[in-house]
């Protein structure tokens, strides 16, 4: 059997981290008798005795060649490997081939609630509203979907009017040995933590206004720190510049290793205000960390920690409300509490191979 793997937006963060999880389940794999091809971009892989590496660098240069990738290319390159099935990681099904489709769709921009205008995002407007048709009407031709979250899978019955049976939930698995789990004390409960990119939906916005209106409420010292260098995009260079101007006790890291963002959930509160997730990974992790977490008050965050016990919950357009949480922290009104095993700390999920093989 011959497997034709789609992935070719993968290049950095959690879409990198899903393409990387799924090729060691292809390498751990027993399944001799299968050929597995991966068509990226940039990433590279290995290639084995029954596992081939096409790249097209060139996808990236703009919309239009990937456009003409997806269009042209792509359905050309199933016919001439002969695949008998096709896994996209990349949310949308491969244009007019007749094998089995499977895709996994992870882009959650079409499914939210929130609505960008053209002016305010024209690349969120696109993907809501011209690429997020494309996903819905993916969602109907494929033979199967898989998703990371229930809130998602719920979201794509509805939007493409599919049965539940269709959609199958698999959230991502924590393949990273914990070392060392949160401790309460001073600097733990004095830091705090959001590890995410600058894009604009990750809402650093709310967490400096909330120290802005700090700044005239108390006088404790903390520490907020951001994983932006400052210059990533105009957008994030306006955070920089309110922060310095404020002279905001928030700190600028750099993005960090896997590592350094483990060892920084040991030693600090998660602040996690993103109002877009499919999944919300940080928050997972913190929590497997045994950590005190401040989250949007959103579908993914409800998901992920109803049941757990260091969780508090704000709304992510009213600044106010994270003030309040983080002046109790600050002023010891919020007690840490051991948190109990649940089913999200045995997070052993399913593999992706095992739903493609099927």
């Amino acid at each position: 059997m011959n497997i034709m793997v789609f992935d070719v937006p993968a290049e950095k963060g959690g879409a990198l981290s899903v393409l990387n999880d799924f090729y060691d389940e292809v390498v751990e794999s027993e399944h001799a008798n299968i050929n597995w091809i991966f068509v990226l971009s940039n990433p590279i892989l290995n290639e084995t005795e029954n596992i081939k590496v096409l790249r097209f660098p060139w996808i990236k240069k703009s919309w239009g060649h990937r456009l003409y990738f997806d269009q042209v290319i792509a359905p050309k390159l199933v016919k001439k490997y002969k695949a008998d099935k096709v896994f996209s990681l990349q949310n949308i099904t491969i244009p007019r081939v007749n094998c089995e489709q499977i895709i996994y769709v992870h882009q959650s921009l079409p499914f939210v609630e929130y609505k960008f205008t053209f002016k305010n995002n024209k690349l969120f407007w696109i993907i809501q509203n011209i690429i997020g048709k494309n996903i819905i009407s993916s969602i109907k031709k494929a033979k199967k979907v898989i998703v990371q979250t229930e809130w998602m899978k719920q979201a794509c019955v509805q939007k493409a009017n599919v049965e539940n049976q269709k959609i199958e939930v698999i959230s991502p698995a924590i393949n990273f040995k914990i070392n060392k789990y949160f401790v309460p004390g001073n600097e733990s409960q004095t830091t705090f933590f959001f590890p995410a990119s600058g894009m604009q939906y990750k809402n650093h916005q709310v967490i400096i206004d909330a120290c802005k209106e700090l700044k005239n409420l108390i006088h404790l010292k903390y520490e907020i720190i951001f994983t932006l260098t400052g210059n990533e995009s105009q957008y994030v260079e306006g955070l920089y510049n309110q922060i310095k101007e404020d002279r905001l006790p928030i700190h600028f890291s750099k993005a960090m290793s896997r590592a350094d963002v483990f060892a920084m959930y040991a030693k600090s509160i998660l602040i996690f205000p993103s109002y877009i997730e499919t999944f919300g990974l940080p928050i997972l992790e913190a929590r497997l960390h045994k950590g005190i977490i401040l989250a949007a008050d959103t579908p993914f965050a409800h998901e992920i920690l109803d049941d757990y016990a260091n969780a508090y919950f704000f709304n992510p357009f009213d600044s106010n409300e994270l003030v309040i949480l983080i002046q109790d922290i600050l002023k010891n009104k919020i007690s840490y509490r051991a948190p109990l095993s649940s089913k999200t700390e045995l997070s052993q999920n399913r593999k992706l191979i095992k739903s493609v093989l099927q």
